[in-house]
């Protein structure tokens, strides 16, 4: 399959500019894959359509302020997107403009400074901040807002899920911002099992695909961990056919890493760069929630591979004609 298969026209004025509040008010969209029927709801609604049994797998990294606007020590506006962390207050980043910045050039931002000291292969700098503390870097930085919201938001944690914990993500993972702390009570009443693993989502799961031929296109590496009880009960509830429901394709891309590198899922944590795109044989999930994905996107060929590229397809269209909010700040799939 090529990347043209998987563009699709979106009004700009579907695309959200702020969350849904609360949470919880966001419309669902019931994607049935195994009829092919669409179902529309209200997302605090997804208790009726999970299952006594279900285990419900979070993704529960915390986005960190990686985003800097300073200056040059000769006045002149520039910006840093850390993307990681290379030592005691050494980062790799994505600066702009980048052509020009230079070797040695003293980036200011706020109260702290840095070098330039390195020029990376892939158009990255090295900044050294001179020892400055994370947390000192951290109160100089913004949220990383993706760039088709144009109004940062008044309340950073509208960005955050409210189960984030592990900060290193530079961007969220949107799929559970619609969760509210209510929501996941009633969901463990029901004798659903809650369990959490942790993806710091980076800049490469939201690059464009260059390459034309999908096989052909490299994603970044992220950092992953999931405990091994937590890959137990995963694994327990597999053997009992009870349904694995994975909120947001980085919680996917984590399990689905893992039970492709050991053959099956298992405690671990690393690097992984999966791409997933049709074709492909899912191994641990069978539910996905997620949001309304970018055109020719890593993360709609994601889906497509899980639910079939013509039904996810015509469930956008349908989506775009009953006017759903798409994107970060947007509603909600759960495809079964």
């Amino acid at each position: 399959m090529k990347v043209s298969d998987f563009d699709y026209d979106l009004p700009q004025e579907l695309i959200a500019q702020e969350p849904a509040d609360p949470r919880d008010s966001s419309r669902l969209l019931v994607i049935n894959r195994e009829t092919g029927l669409f179902e529309h709801r209200v997302f605090s609604e997804i208790t009726e359509l999970l299952r006594p049994g279900d285990v419900l797998v979070l993704n529960n990294s915390r986005v960190v302020p990686a985003r800097l606007i300073g200056r040059k020590e000769t006045g002149a506006s520039v910006e840093a997107l850390l993307i990681e962390k290379l030592g005691s207050g050494l980062w790799k980043a994505i600066v702009r403009p980048g052509s020009k910045i230079k070797l040695g050039n003293e980036l200011i931002f706020r109260s702290i400074s840095c070098k330039v000291v390195e020029h990376c292969e892939d158009s990255s700098r090295v900044l050294d901040f001179h020892g400055a503390a994370d947390e000192e870097i951290k109160e100089a930085g913004l949220l990383a807002i993706p760039p088709y919201i144009h109004k940062y938001p008044d309340n950073p944690e509208s960005y955050q899920t409210v189960y984030s914990q592990r900060e290193g993500s530079v961007a969220a993972p949107t799929a559970g911002l619609h969760f509210t702390d209510e929501l996941l009570g009633s969901i463990e009443s029901k004798g659903v099992a809650i369990e959490y693993i942790t993806l710091h989502v980076g800049i490469g799961t939201f690059r464009p695909v260059k390459s034309e031929v999908l096989n052909e296109h490299k994603m970044h590496s992220e950092y992953f961990t999931v405990s091994s009880e937590t890959a137990k009960t995963i694994n327990d509830a597999r053997a009992e056919c009870r349904r694995i429901v994975a909120v947001g394709t980085t919680t996917v891309r984590t399990l689905e890493s893992i039970a492709t590198r050991h053959g099956k899922l298992v405690g671990d944590s690393g690097q992984t760069d999966i791409f997933i795109f049709p074709p492909y044989r899912f191994r641990i999930i069978d539910s996905l929630v997620t949001n309304f994905h970018l055109p020719k996107s890593t993360l709609l060929m994601l889906v497509s591979a899980f639910a079939g590229r013509e039904l996810i397809f015509s469930a956008y269209k349908q989506a775009i004609s009953m006017k759903y909010r798409f994107f970060s700040f947007g509603d909600a799939c759960f495809i079964m």
